[in-house]
């Protein structure tokens, strides 16, 4: 628990929980909040918002990082929540083509793509569809490789250089990020170029990201919780959607994996590390 100085005569407290992607805590750690009576509960991801919402009726949730508001159940519509549950959400399905599409300016003779898949992600069926159907567009064959949990990214990893990958993307959810640093060994250890979805997720060795700013969202959330600690209903905020995008490349990986990125590419990031 983490406490913070009283501001304009009122105490705020932070309860922390963290279930590491472990499925038995979820549960027991949003009733644990419940318990606290706290005044707001915020969810972070398609796997721990589906949790907060069923922990409560009565307390207001307030989801982050939820890429299939509605197909999750989290709520009826994006315009009008229903009950006690609204938030962000980090997807468009645009951002998936575009993602493939400046992977494929960076790996101009791309062909053959693996896609990182846990088939147990909330939203590994969409991601799953949007990334076939860009493929499609851009002109190379996509194929999936499952792994449920980190211990069997590894075999995974194997698997996608095994069959001739010349690049391996990685889906928005829990296991991929909890493992960004493994994932990203893995990808420079049997040289793939490796397509990250977020600055998070990228950083620890990732070619490229191109997807959602997610601090931005984080730091939206804080807005919502003020306006429901104010007295708004949680019925009465849209579910927002992604404003701000990032598209950024990692020269030093690149060229650990002997690959050559075009000028014209470079020019159009947001940021180029060294």
């Amino acid at each position: 628990m983490r406490g913070r100085p009283p501001v304009d005569g009122h105490a705020i407290t932070l309860h922390h929980r963290f279930p590491n992607e472990t499925p038995e805590l979820f549960q027991r750690m949003a009733a644990d909040l419940v318990a606290l009576k706290s005044d707001v509960l915020v969810s972070v991801g398609n796997v721990a918002s589906p949790y907060a919402r069923n922990a409560t009726e009565t307390i207001p949730v307030v989801f982050i990082l939820v890429a299939d508001p509605i197909g999750s159940k989290l709520v009826d519509s994006l315009a009008r929540p229903s009950r006690n549950v609204t938030g962000l959400t980090n997807f468009v399905s645009e951002v998936v083509g575009r993602r493939l599409q400046l992977l494929k300016e960076l790996v101009p003779e791309l062909s053959r793509v693996g896609q990182l898949v846990n088939p147990n992600a909330a939203a590994a069926r969409v991601n799953i569809e949007l990334t076939r159907e860009a493929a499609v567009r851009l002109g190379f064959a996509v194929q999936l490789f499952e792994a449920r949990s980190v211990e069997e990214l590894e075999r995974a990893f194997d698997a996608v250089a095994a069959a001739g990958m010349q690049a391996v993307t990685v889906n928005p959810e829990g296991v991929a990020f909890q493992a960004r640093e493994f994932i990203a060994k893995l990808a420079l250890a049997r040289r793939l170029a490796l397509c990250a979805y977020s600055r998070e997720t990228f950083e620890p060795g990732a070619l490229m990201s191109y997807g959602t700013d997610h601090v931005a969202i984080c730091r939206r959330a804080a807005v919502y919780v003020d306006r429901i600690l104010k007295g708004a209903k949680p019925s009465d905020l849209p579910v927002e959607g992604p404003t701000k995008f990032e598209f950024l490349i990692n020269l030093k990986t690149a060229r650990a994996i002997g690959l050559e990125i075009p000028p014209i590419v470079l020019a159009r990031a947001d940021e180029v590390i060294e």
